[in-house]
């Protein structure tokens, strides 16, 4: 090829690609998708998992995907709405707006909130968006949260988190499969140096969520059918004062230290693995990747992971949390619309995107970057996946399990009389609602 030929080529495929960029650009805008006279519109609020991340590669990433998904639907334009950083003020607003017949077209749902969006009837079936083989490949814990009473489903679950015991293999050689291994192997890890175990145990909800496990993988139910607070009674008080007793005699014993109740970041752990401090703590899978950036990859190279320890070994579970995408709408033209936002720009290329967990199996085994060794293990656990209560009561239980959590690795209660306040504070408060 002659070289003047050449530069003419690569000039012109420049020009074409500028061209495409700058029609990408003007396709998404600060605050809309497409065309600003198309005739069609729908609005659609969303997290910082879109074209407005803070994250430049994911605001990038989501810039092409939804360039390329209006030029598939032409003659539609998608104005967008930003949630704040106050997820919960967002969330109980959306509701309060949804109920008032003013709330998005669509718009993302944190999974945990999903059932109070289910039972305010506020969302519109997707069951005909999805095959019987896509919704029957979601993991349990994600097919059961999206389904309702009438067995419609009424949002997508796209994308999961769960928690996990992170080791220093160099220290802790083996996984620990039970309560008694784990502690074990954490006053082992004692006398080389270390500190124990480390998990969240001060006043937040991560204390609630990652302790739960515990109570869970026991058979536990925080409330019935109704949304009535049960942990307190019967089979449930046995299961809850038996993990509440498992984390004091972590404590009592020296497995863990007693600065645990004061932990109210996973950043912590971080922390003390870069320091070399401890080398067993209960983290999340997203925590994998903070320290393959904090640590030398020879420091990085002798930590692993392994499912949550049970009360025994086959006794397993732990917290799952996520986002879902719901259609308030009743437009079935709109409806669609938001069904193909989720299928074509979240539902799979969003999670490859930002590396979010996977809901379904199948999209494990698509997507190359979910076919490593790590995120194959992940999908494994999440066979245990439990959510949390997606009931009004649920932010007062976590509440007072913190309280009682607090009060109980202190010695100021026993675990008994902390259930027991806890139990106290949570019916006065289901009563009120």
């Amino acid at each position: 090829m002659k070289r003047s030929f050449r530069v003419a080529l690569l000039a012109t495929a420049a020009t074409a690609f500028l061209a495409g960029a700058a029609f990408a650009d003007d396709l998404v805008t600060k605050d809309r998708v497409g065309p600003a006279d198309a005739p069609k519109t729908l609005t659609l609020r969303i997290t910082g998992d879109g074209p407005y991340s803070n994250e430049q590669a994911w605001a990038d990433g989501y810039t092409k995907l939804y360039s390329d998904f209006i030029q598939r639907h032409p003659g539609w334009q998608i104005k967008m709405e930003s949630m704040s950083q106050n997820i919960g003020q967002e969330q109980a607003r959306m509701l309060e707006q949804a109920k008032s017949g003013n709330g998005p077209d669509c718009g993302s749902v944190d999974s945990f909130q999903l059932a109070l969006f289910m039972n305010a009837k506020v969302l519109q079936p997707l069951n005909d968006y999805f095959t019987k083989e896509e919704i029957a490949d979601l993991f349990p814990f994600v097919r059961d949260g999206i389904t309702g009473p009438d067995g419609n489903i009424y949002a997508w679950w796209w994308d999961t988190d769960l928690r996990v015991l992170y080791r220093n293999k160099e220290i802790v050689a083996d996984a620990p499969n039970t309560w008694d291994e784990l502690k074990a192997a954490a006053l082992a890890s004692k006398e080389k140096g270390m500190e124990g175990l480390l998990v969240n145990g001060g006043r937040w909800e991560g204390t609630t969520f990652d302790w739960l496990a515990n109570f869970w993988a026991q058979g536990g139910e925080l409330v019935d059918a109704s949304g009535k607070p049960i942990f307190a009674e019967g089979e449930n008080r046995t299961k809850f004062l038996k993990a509440v007793n498992y984390f004091k005699d972590l404590v009592d014993s020296g497995a863990a230290p007693k600065r645990i109740a004061t932990i109210v970041n996973y950043d912590d752990f971080n922390a003390a693995a870069a320091a070399g401090t401890t080398a067993l703590f209960i983290g999340g899978n997203w925590q994998l990747g903070q320290l393959k950036s904090a640590l030398e990859p020879e420091e990085f190279a002798k930590w692993t992971f392994s499912p949550i320890p049970g009360p025994t070994a086959d006794q397993k579970s732990t917290g799952t949390g996520g986002w879902t995408f719901a259609a308030f709408s009743k437009d079935p033209e709109k409806i669609a619309m938001c069904a193909a936002v989720i299928k074509e720009i979240y539902s799979g290329e969003g999670n490859a995107l930002q590396q979010q967990l996977p809901t379904s199996k199948a999209q494990f085994a698509k997507f190359d970057v979910f076919k490593s060794e790590a995120n194959q293990a992940f999908a494994a656990a999440l066979v245990n996946g439990r959510a949390r209560p997606g009931v009004p009561i649920y932010p007062e239980i976590s509440n007072q399990i913190q309280v009682m959590m607090g009060d109980v690795l202190a010695g100021t209660k026993t675990p008994e009389a902390a259930l027991d306040a806890a139990n106290a504070a949570v019916q006065a408060a289901y009563a009120r609602l």
